[in-house]
Order: C-alpha cells, then structure tokens, then sequence
C-alpha cells in the first residue's frame, strides 16, 4: 500500500474499454497509438466529472466541467484513464502529503517518501499500475520523484506540450512557468512509452495558443556526442551516491566513445535564489488562501518562512547566518524570500533573464556539449519529514526550470552501502556548498543520508538538452540506457526487486 491515488477511474475505464472494443470490432482499425492502454494523470489535471482538489478540502465536491488539453488528447489516442494520483499540499514541496489524501509512501520502501509534487504519479507508474503517467514540473516536480521512485520522466521546456485545463495552485504566476510531462517504467518498451507519449501532444493547441507549432522531430545525432557533467551544484554536494550515478553513467559512454567533459555548472545557488525572489514576491499570499480550514502542511515551513519575518528578524537572522554561522549562500537565498513591490518583481525577472543568457553562453555556447549530465539531488530520496528543513535541496533541478531547458530523468544504480559511504576523500574533496546544510544532511544527528537505510534504492540523474530539443534529449537518454545495461534492475515488473 502507497496511497498513491486519488480519484479512482475503474469503472469508468472499463465502460472505455467496451467502446473502443466496439470501435475495432466495428472498424477493424484502433483509435490511436495508445489504444487501451492505462494512465493515469495528476491530481491537478481536469477530468469531467471528478473533483481536481490538489490536496485542498475546500476544492472538494466541485467536480470539473471539462477535460484537460492533454486529457482530450489521449483520449483521442485511445489511452484508457484509470485514476488521478497524489500530491504534496500547494504542490511546493518535494514530498506527497496533504490533509484530503494523506501521505503516499515510496514503493519501494515505506520508510521514504515517494518525492513530489508527482509523487503520487512516479509511485503508481513504479509499481506498474499505469503505463505512462502524466505529471508537471515547476521546480522538479517531475525528475524528484521519478529519480525517488527508479522511473523515467520527461520535463519539456514551455511551449512544446499544453498545460490547459490544469488547475494551479498560483494563477497568474508565471515568473517561472509550470509546463506537464510524461513518466514511464522504460524509455523504449513495446509501446516506447517517453517516445510515443511526446509524439503525441508536442506542438499540438488546446485552450491556450500558446504552444508553438512545432510537432514531433526526429532527431539526429552525431555518431560521437558530447556531454558535459558535474556531481555538485555548489550549494550543497551530492551524497557518494548520486555522484557515483553520474560517474557510472560517465564510465559507460567513455566506453562507447563518446567524450565527457567534466566543468563547473555556473552559479547555481543565483538560480535558486532567482526562483525563490519570484515565487515568494506575494509572501505566498495567494498560495497559502487555498489552505482554507487546513493546517499547513510542516513540509512548506522552510520554503515560506522568509516572508513571515519581520524585515529587522530577517536582517538580524541573515546576518547571524552569515557573520557567525559563516554560511553566506543560505543567508543570501532567505534575503530573496521576501514580499517584494512590483518594481522589484520586475527586477528579478531581468536577473532571470540574465543568468538564461549567462548559462546559454557559459555552458552550450563555450563548451558544445550536446548534453550535461548532473545529479537530480543531493540524496537519493528523503525519509519522511525530511522536506521540512531541507527544501533548498531541490536548487539541483530548480535550475532547470529557471533557465526553461528541456531534461530527461532516468534511473541508473541502486544505493549500495558498500560504494557510498561518506569518505575522507569526499569530505576533503571539491564542490562543498552551504555548511549548515550539509551538515544536517550528512553529519548531523539522524542525517538523512544513510547508505545502509537506502540499500537497493534507485538513483537517478538528469540529462539536460538545448532549447526546443526534447527528441534529441530522448534519443541521448536511449543511447545512455544502451551504454549502461537493460539489466541494472530497472523497468516493468522491477520495483518488488528493490524491496
């Protein structure tokens, strides 16, 4: 059991099923590339007739009037809607609880939570209880759980797949934009679920013209490629695992005789705290409206904290964080979380745009890389209640979002407490970031990362691609799955071999 469903579909995916078999029996010919195929879709997208609460007890018992842009459109295909699936209240958090649903635990072990905001979703598709599963990214909120839950995803960058008709926790925020995406249990099984999913619904309207025209590619790739790779962000470092799962991954395509190049990804932490300028602007005013008579869920206290603070707590608190505590990247990340006037909003939207020019020129323009590989997180997963103190975590695929570039995210090891312990050559070694959080990730009393705890948990990492090249980030992802093995215990029917 994972709590991992909502709203529960069987009886109307069964009538779905007669009539399609009405249709073939009728036509001799299927509806669509999905034809009755299984999925399931996140709790935040419309479906007729069923609530779309996002965790909310004050958005229950109003059921949608319509269906979702990327709902009609698998319908048209044939695909089979069975549930809708959990999320973490507000969807600001990389965890999956709230007060309607409960709390979704990871399939693979109960003791951590399955990720988030996908979560409920990544669980699901993890226990092969959907085919493709949809979700949405606005800070990771595809990658996190999928890396949490040993699954593939892919998060678009705006404007190739339409997110009409999902409701939002923030309307009219939009500094960063929230875009949807496919997760699967394999990038290429009998029905190429990533491949065929994005074939689908890339380039194609729905409520909103604004999605670009800009169908399906096919891509071509170079018989060499070139990847770029770092293991550290340089706000917090990875754990022994999550660098070894880029490492591996490395080792694997030198095999192949493609190059990889080891840099340094530029500013991470501004990306950060670019994000949380933007996202905190109201005070997350018009976020927290929506809790109505629920208590806030411990897992936003991090993450909201800054603009509950008093600008002299908050100028005295940062000051503290920086003089004596000597941890200046925290402090300048709380100095952003701030209510701001709109003046100022528009100010952090220049820096956006900045640092998008900056990362384009430092990294694709300077180098070439056809890909960066990177860790999808400090950890492998979170044990439950761990988001509470440790939301800036989530800085690692944050700055993809900033920077609105397309990234795949594939599972590639399992933890083994043998390989992953903390080492003297890790803690002497480069990439260290925030001191007071690494220390409560990996030193402090019950640190969340425990190789023995994690054993036989998935690790993940992300693959990130240009602007506009979702096809070439899915045919990269194939070639990194070919160099490293179909038998790393990944896929369907694989999730009971973590256990």
């Amino acid at each position: 059991m994972t709590n991992c469903l909502t709203e529960v579909l069987f009886a109307r995916a069964r009538e779905q099923a007669r009539t399609l078999d009405v249709e073939f029996a009728a036509s001799k010919t299927i509806r669509g590339p999905l034809h009755g195929v299984p999925v399931s879709f996140k709790e935040q997208y419309g479906i007729v007739g069923v609530d779309t609460t996002l965790g909310f007890t004050k958005w229950a018992n109003d059921p949608a009037t319509a269906n979702a842009d990327i709902v009609d459109q698998f319908i048209a295909a044939g695909a089979i809607i069975i549930s809708k699936t959990n999320v973490p209240q507000t969807l600001l958090a990389f965890e999956c609880r709230n007060p309607l649903w409960g709390r979704t635990l990871n399939p693979h072990n109960d003791d951590f939570t399955c990720g988030g905001s996908s979560g409920g979703e990544a669980a699901l598709v993890a226990m092969d209880g959907s085919v493709i599963g949809i979700g949405s990214d606005i800070g990771g909120s595809l990658r996190i759980p999928a890396a949490y839950c040993g699954i593939y995803a892919l998060k678009p960058g705006f404007g190739r797949v339409s997110y009409g008709g999902a409701r939002p926790p923030v309307p009219g925020s939009e500094g960063i934009r929230t875009v949807a995406g496919p997760m699967s249990r394999s990038l290429f099984s009998s029905i190429e679920d990533l491949d065929i999913a994005s074939r689908l619904v890339f380039g194609v309207s729905g409520l909103m013209p604004d999605i670009a025209p800009v169908p399906y590619r096919e891509a071509k790739l170079p018989k060499v490629l070139r990847f770029g790779y770092y293991t550290s962000d340089c706000y917090v470092k990875a754990s022994p695992a999550c660098q070894r799962a880029v490492l591996e991954t490395v080792d694997a395509l030198r095999r192949q005789g493609h190059e990889c190049i080891e840099f340094e990804v530029p500013d991470a932490p501004q990306a950060l705290n670019i994000f949380v300028g933007l996202s905190s602007a109201d005070g997350y005013k018009t976020m927290l409206s929506n809790l109505g008579p629920d208590p806030k869920d411990s897992s936003l206290s991090l993450s909201t904290l800054g603009p509950r603070l008093p600008r002299i707590v908050r100028a005295v608190f940062t000051w503290v964080l920086e003089t004596l505590l000597h941890d200046s990247i925290i402090a300048t990340t709380m100095r952003a979380s701030r209510v701001k006037p709109f003046s100022e909003y528009m100010q952090v939207i220049v820096q956006r745009n900045e640092y998008t020019k900056k990362f384009h020129q430092e990294v694709w323009l300077k180098h070439g890389f056809d890909a960066v590989l990177a860790p999808v997180q400090a950890l492998p997963q979170l044990p439950h209640g761990g988001c509470d103190k440790l939301s800036m975590m989530a800085v690692a695929t944050i700055l993809y979002n900033v920077v609105d570039l397309p990234v795949g995210c594939m599972p590639v090891i399992h933890v083994d407490p043998a390989k992953d312990q903390i080492s003297k050559e890790w803690i002497e070694g480069p990439g260290h970031g925030s001191r007071l959080l690494e220390n409560r990730i990996y030193h402090g009393k019950n640190a969340p990362y425990d190789p023995k705890k994690m054993q036989g948990m998935p690790v993940g990492i992300q693959v990130v691609g240009q602007k506009w090249g979702e096809e070439k980030i899915l045919a990269m992802m194939k070639v990194i799955d070919d160099a490293l093995g179909k038998d790393r215990g990944f896929g369907p029917a694989s999730c009971k071999r973590s256990r």
